[in-house]
């Protein structure tokens, strides 16, 4: 979800110490609709001006949460009204269409546990769940139940460490968005190598 410029992403942080819950309510709402922001690191900022005590934390992590969740749920519905005009725009660009075509075998295998892992464990792939969740007819109360268990993890995580965390938060953050990468690319490659085998067991006999 969640990569930009150093530029920007010191702009952002100055955001959460001026506006406080505000700022983390817009920012996980965009992130949550591909848009890049540093939604987790600001998150972390959060949990460390609170622990420094320069932010609320019930307010903070309660924002960051209906920030996501309606991101999520919007995204949902574009999806239920306009996925198709929607896909063709993003398989314009082959990184986005990878990213979709990672997102739609994900939502075909098993859609509540792609909607709940993809809100933290593998976020870079939740913007494009939500689209094809939406798209594909996935209940709604199924895609909500999923997405905001999985919403509570994410910002549970990322306000925690940095409340623990403190002054280290830009270190903690690379850790976990490296973390973060490393597991999404691993599931990938099992997702494809598990796709693959299978379409060699079902291959017809020549």
């Amino acid at each position: 979800m969640r990569i930009v410029s150093m530029d920007m992403t010191e702009w952002m942080l100055a955001l959460v110490a001026d506006w406080g819950a505000t700022a983390l309510a817009i920012v996980t709402f965009l992130s949550c609709l591909a848009v890049p922001v540093p939604s987790s690191m600001m998150m972390l900022a959060a949990g460390a001006f609170a622990a420094s005590g320069d932010l609320d934390l019930v307010p903070a992590m309660s924002a960051a949460l209906i920030g996501a969740i309606l991101g999520d749920q919007t995204g949902y519905q574009l999806g239920r009204v306009g996925y198709q005009r929607t896909a063709v725009w993003l398989n314009q660009n082959h990184t986005r269409a990878a990213v979709l075509e990672r997102a739609r075998l994900s939502v075909n295998r098993r859609g509540a546990v792609a909607v709940f892992l993809s809100r933290w464990l593998f976020s870079v792939l939740g913007p494009y769940v939500n689209l094809l969740a939406g798209g594909a007819g996935m209940t709604w109360l199924h895609f909500t139940a999923a997405g905001i268990a999985g919403e509570c993890v994410w910002v549970l995580v990322y306000v925690g460490v940095g409340y623990l965390a403190g002054g280290s938060i830009t270190e903690i953050g690379e850790a976990l968005s490296n973390a973060s990468g490393l597991m999404a690319s691993l599931a990938v490659t099992v997702l494809l190598g598990w796709v693959l085998v299978r379409r060699k067991w079902h291959k017809p006999a020549p």
